[in-house]
C-alpha cells in the first residue's frame, strides 16, 4: 500500500511539472517582420498570440481601431483564417484543438490554464495561464457588428462543416471551460497558429 501512495504522489508531480514546465520561444513572420511569443504544449507548439497578419479582404482589427491588434490580433473570416498563418505553421483542426485541451486536463480544466493571468476583467475572467498560451479576450465580428472584447475568447479551427458554418473553440469571462461551437464562416474571429 505505501508503495502504491507512492508512486501516485510521483505521477501526479510529474504530470504537474510537464503541464507547467514548458518550451518558449520566439517566431519572426517574415512578410511583415512581426514578432510571435511561441509554447510548446506537450507534443505541439503554438504562437503564444493571436495571429496579427493584415489580409487583404474580410479581416478586422476589433471595432475597426487598429490599436487593438497590437495586443488581441486582427479578426478573420473563416476563410482568409485558413490562408492567414505564416510558412510553417497553419490553422489548427479540431483534432489539434482537443489534443491541447485533452493535455491539459479537458475542456473543463483547460480553460482556466489558456487563459492569461490578467485578461483585463476581474474574478472568473482571469485564468492561471499554466500552459503559457495567454488567452486573451479579443472580442469577435459577426452580422457587422464588433462584440465582445473583454469578455469572449474565439478561436476558428479548420474543421467546417458544411458550406455556411466553421468549428470554432471558444471562452467566456465568467467561466473556466473550453466551448465547442459551429459559427458562421463569414464572421470575424481570432486565429492562434499552430505549428506543422
Amino acid at each position: 500500500m505505501k508503495y502504491k501512495i507512492i508512486f501516485i504522489v510521483s505521477m501526479l508531480l510529474t504530470t504537474a511539472t510537464s503541464i507547467t514546465a514548458q518550451d518558449t520561444g520566439s517566431f519572426t513572420d517574415a512578410r511583415d517582420g512581426k514578432i510571435y511569443k511561441t509554447i510548446t504544449i506537450g507534443k505541439q507548439t503554438w504562437m503564444a498570440e493571436n495571429l496579427a497578419y493584415k489580409m487583404p479582404g474580410a479581416c478586422w482589427p476589433y471595432d475597426n481601431n487598429e490599436t487593438h491588434t497590437k495586443t488581441y490580433g486582427y479578426l478573420y473570416d473563416w476563410e482568409n483564417a485558413k490562408k492567414a498563418a505564416p510558412a510553417g505553421w497553419h490553422l489548427p483542426s479540431e483534432d489539434e484543438w482537443n489534443k491541447l485541451t485533452k493535455f491539459l486536463g479537458g475542456n473543463f480544466d483547460g480553460g482556466e490554464k489558456l487563459k492569461a493571468k490578467n485578461t483585463g476583467g476581474t474574478g472568473r475572467s482571469n485564468g492561471t495561464d499554466e500552459s503559457g498560451f495567454n488567452g486573451l479576450p479579443a472580442g469577435r465580428y459577426a452580422g457587422g457588428k464588433f462584440e465582445g472584447i473583454g469578455n469572449y475568447w474565439v478561436w476558428w479551427t479548420s474543421s467546417s462543416s458544411g458550406k455556411l458554418l466553421a468549428h470554432s473553440r471558444s471562452m467566456e469571462f465568467s467561466q473556466y471551460w473550453v466551448g465547442e461551437q459551429l459559427l458562421l464562416k463569414e464572421n470575424g474571429h481570432s486565429v492562434r497558429c499552430i505549428k506543422d
